[in-house]
């Protein structure tokens, strides 16, 4: 066990010289944290805009400016100061303060004082007569920190503290993430409703021209039907998406702390999807150690548990206590405190556990296997990370690719449902052909838009990866 702690020791200490701060193991260091530090790119290569270059901490820590959308903008600065997840993060961070000056206290002696007083009335034949006495006691005690158990508890909530922090900045980069992907979101409803709407009314031109050549003997009752059915499950699809762009207003407002609503006057105009910036800068996969909120905060976690093991071992040595008694007695309260009146005494002992040893020694297993648990934790966290970052990248670059031949794809599409609407006017053609055209064309162009979104979530994803949007 004392080898093991040895090890840790010297691994934080090591870690620390290279800017990165842990308590795992000299393995464990090299195993995952030193294989993340010495990789100078990432596997996936960039392929949509994406720069293999140290990325700037103002961008990231502002990254929805690129979208140079002033209403994003406005939206995240809001939410960062009113966001109810923040204000708990805030208090939890108090709290963590708190147990710090709890613990920081033992530092000092305790001090109690304590008084009295007591009267007897007294009666004879001769008359009567009362008596009192009063007394007040000053206990002071204070415990040596010999073997650092106070020290190293106030330690690890001072490392509390800091996961505390990093706490709060995990859930600023999770809150401007969410906010943006809302965001997103919502301009793609709003799209897909238009390109809708614009298809409804190409339909129901064509189901006008189908009732004419009917009524002329040219078209028969089926195309008729079909182009009606068009029209009206084209509709179905409105309430739908007017569904999901409230439901994503609300959402947004609650992100904001603002009743459901509340931003529907400022979000209801329909405005167009963000264009991604031209270029992205990635970093190298070491920037996460020091930029990824959660991956700090996971290793202050195993930091503080590092040194609650020092507290439960420290536990298992004796204690030193010093302790000064001060105590007065006198009939007349006034002469309390007179130096005739006041007797002292002064005392050192020593106390060692010898029947709940075990019970000691459980305690140090036991937070053993805590600091197990964290430093697991904190590897998994680290690859979560590098994970997110390589997902980001490949979904960023092979997503503009399908954006790109969607956009080839709805052009084509638009000008053969023209062509074919022409020919089934002239009679040269069938109706459903046209009928498949259309339908064609609604699903390539909300396709686009929804490849327009996928590309803006896409690079949210990859500067939430990234550990953007705190400072």
């Amino acid at each position: 066990m004392q080898l093991r702690t040895n090890y840790r020791s010297i691994a934080i200490v090591l870690c620390a010289i290279l800017g990165i701060a842990t308590v795992a193991t000299v393995a464990e260091c090299q195993s995952i944290q030193s294989q993340v530090a010495a990789e100078q790119n990432w596997k996936t290569v960039p392929a949509g805009g994406e720069v293999a270059r140290p990325a700037d901490e103002a961008t990231l820590a502002h990254w929805w400016t690129v979208f140079n959308d002033p209403v994003l903008t406005s939206l995240e600065e809001r939410a960062l100061k009113a966001n109810l997840d923040l204000r708990t993060a805030l208090s939890s961070i108090d709290q963590a303060r708190a147990n710090r000056l709890s613990a920081s206290g033992s530092y000092l002696p305790s001090v109690n004082i304590s008084g009295s007083s007591t009267g007897n009335r007294t009666s004879n034949w001769s008359g009567g007569g009362l008596t009192a006495s009063n007394s007040a006691q000053l206990q002071a005690s204070w415990e040596p920190d010999f073997f650092g158990a106070i020290r190293k508890n106030v330690a690890s909530n001072d490392a509390s503290i800091q996961a505390a922090q990093e706490g709060l900045r995990n859930t600023m980069v999770t809150l401007t993430a969410e906010l943006a992907t809302d965001y997103i979101n919502l301009r793609s409803y709003q799209a897909q409703l238009a390109v809708t709407q614009a298809n409804l009314v190409k339909y129901r031109e064509t189901y006008e021209m189908t009732l004419e050549k009917r009524r002329s003997g040219l078209a028969a009752d089926l195309d008729v039907a079909q182009a009606l059915e068009t029209v009206q499950s084209t509709e179905a699809t409105v309430p739908v998406l007017e569904t999901s762009i409230e439901q994503t207003m609300s959402a947004m407002a609650i992100l904001l702390a603002l009743r459901p609503g509340a931003l529907d006057a400022e979000l209801a105009a329909s405005k167009p999807i963000p264009v991604v910036s031209a270029e992205v800068a990635v970093g190298i996969p070491a920037d996460l150690l020091r930029r990824r909120p959660d991956v700090k905060q996971a290793e202050r976690q195993v930091a503080a548990q590092s040194l609650q093991v020092g507290v439960a071992k420290a536990n298992l040595y004796p204690t030193f206590a010093l302790t000064a008694t001060f105590l007065t007695s006198v009939e007349n309260l006034l002469n309390v405190f007179s130096p005739a009146a006041i007797g002292s005494t002064v005392a050192g002992s020593v106390e060692q556990a010898i029947f709940n040893r075990r019970a000691l020694h459980a305690k140090v297993k036991l937070q053993n296997a805590l600091l197990d648990q964290y430093e697991i934790s904190y590897d998994s966290t680290l690859l979560g990370a590098v994970k997110d970052v390589e997902n980001s990248l490949y979904a960023f670059g092979k997503d503009q690719v399908k954006r790109k031949s969607l956009a080839e794809a709805a052009d084509s599409a638009e000008q053969a449902a023209e062509m074919s609407r022409d020919l089934y006017a002239s009679g040269l053609q069938g109706f459903l052909t046209v009928e498949d055209s259309e339908r064609t064309v609604l699903s390539a162009q909300n396709g686009l838009v929804q490849a327009d979104a996928t590309v803006d979530t896409d690079l949210i994803a990859l500067y939430k990866a990234m550990g953007g949007g705190w400072k």
